[in-house]
């Protein structure tokens, strides 16, 4: 059963039944036979099938919720059981928005530290993926905007905030003032990162609230090439100080805060809700919340002192 309800999601997964045998390691017919036997057993038509995959029956709708929730338990069983005999280790899949991914050595690192016999696999996501892959049992964890859209039942670990800076090259237009505008800089030529991505929603978001529009004259998923087109003199971009410090860029290159409005955007830990969590993410979950408070102690003993703390 466990297996047919694994070869399910992933059929719902990929919506089509080559490519879901091809990632379960089956032959397509095998793939077949296993839903039709999950139909028989359950007593409903799960998939609507025509020449080709048409989708899921409102019945499969349901039984999808259960296969995710079944599967998920069975996975945290074995799991228990293998740290129960051989102590904590693994493989755990997270995936980052573009924005995070400079943070994730802080998480990874000290927890990489306490397990030594776990490892990691990081690969940058859309939030909209990250929560698609969480429900889909494709990864652990994410890390992900947690204040600006709808996170549905997930568990969160908050972990530091977003503030948002121009980004230009020295010499430039705005690049010799202590703080600018949203308005002030719509004006400029921008480089900004995919309307799909949540960081660049939130961008147009801000612009609209100060009575403007984002007209960047390059997108791109990519941070690296963002930062690659600011190096060279001709563009500006608009984006976290920690994601651009994070790339040790040289001193001709200004960050500048934006105001009107003031915006910081939480960003943070998310997993499946479930208990108990699978001992991989339950220490990943503690990893995080120990973060997450030493980061608030430092952000507070630090402005008691009269410094501020860039994040």
């Amino acid at each position: 059963m466990i297996d047919k309800l694994e070869f399910f999601i992933a059929l719902a997964r990929a919506e089509h039944f080559g490519r879901a045998a091809e990632e379960c390691r089956v032959s397509q017919p095998t793939l077949s036979a296993a839903i039709r036997q999950l139909e028989d057993q359950l007593g409903v038509v799960l998939v609507v099938r025509g020449s080709r995959y048409q989708g899921l029956t409102p019945e499969g709708q349901r039984v999808l919720e259960w296969a995710r929730r079944i599967v998920g338990d069975a996975r945290t069983m074995r799991e228990e059981m293998r740290a129960a005999r051989k102590g904590l280790a693994g493989h755990i899949r997270i995936a980052v928005i573009p924005t995070a991914l400079a943070m994730v050595p802080r998480l990874t690192e000290p927890f990489q530290a306490r397990h030594p016999d776990v490892t990691f696999s990081v690969t940058s996501r859309t939030s909209l993926q990250v929560l698609s892959q969480l429900e889909n049992l494709e990864i652990d964890a994410g890390i992900t905007y947690l204040d600006n859209e709808p996170l549905g039942r997930v568990t969160t670990v908050p972990l530091y905030s977003e503030r948002y800076h121009l980004i230009t090259a020295a010499g430039t237009p705005l690049a010799d003032r202590e703080v600018v505008t949203w308005k002030e800089v719509s004006g400029l030529r921008l480089c900004l990162l995919t309307p799909d991505m949540q960081n660049r929603r939130i961008i147009n978001a801000h612009m609209a609230e100060a009575g403007v529009q984002a007209k960047p004259t390059l997108e791109s998923n990519s941070m690296i090439v963002l930062f690659s087109h600011i190096r060279t003199g001709h563009w500006a971009s608009i984006m976290p100080r920690n994601v651009a410090e994070s790339f040790g860029f040289p001193e001709q290159i200004r960050m500048i805060p934006i105001s009107e409005p003031d915006a910081e955007h939480l960003v943070g830990l998310v997993a499946t809700h479930r208990e108990p969590h699978t001992p991989l993410v339950s220490a990943l979950l503690h990893e995080a919340r120990s973060r997450a408070a030493a980061s608030a102690f430092d952000r507070n003993f630090l402005s008691h002192n009269g410094t501020s703390l860039l994040t």
